[in-house]
């Protein structure tokens, strides 16, 4: 359907992405397969999805992975939320990466939007 890759808010998550990972790289050496790893996960699936669903074929199937990608969003938001409480980061690492998190589900929001409009009978 789309290239993904021209997608603003594909290269806003990839972004996102590469500012999590090189954070994580601070994280307590313990964490590395809980907490961590559930980062990545759900950091990743936001683009992942994003790309995903541009291939499909149909934009009813574009919106599912989208919504897909702004629940991987939901979660990430709250992992980053439990991070600043144990002090994996400070105020202003998570206010940056939170304001990130919400920005991309606005424009994946307003995506999806313009998807849904476009099957809708005139």
């Amino acid at each position: 359907m789309n290239n993904y890759k021209e997608l603003d808010v594909w290269k806003l998550a990839i972004g996102l992405a590469k500012d999590i990972f090189l954070l994580l790289k601070k994280f307590p050496k313990d964490e590395r397969y809980s907490t961590v790893d559930q980062i990545k996960r759900s950091t990743i699936s936001i683009s992942s999805n994003i790309a995903e669903g541009s291939g499909r074929t149909s934009n009813k199937e574009f919106s599912y992975f989208l919504s897909v990608a702004y629940g991987s969003s939901c979660e990430l938001d709250s992992l980053l939320t439990v991070c600043k409480e144990i002090e994996y980061i400070n105020d202003e690492e998570s206010k940056d990466l939170t304001s990130k998190v919400v920005r991309i589900q606005k424009m994946i929001r307003s995506l999806q939007s313009t998807i849904n409009k476009s099957n809708s009978p005139n």
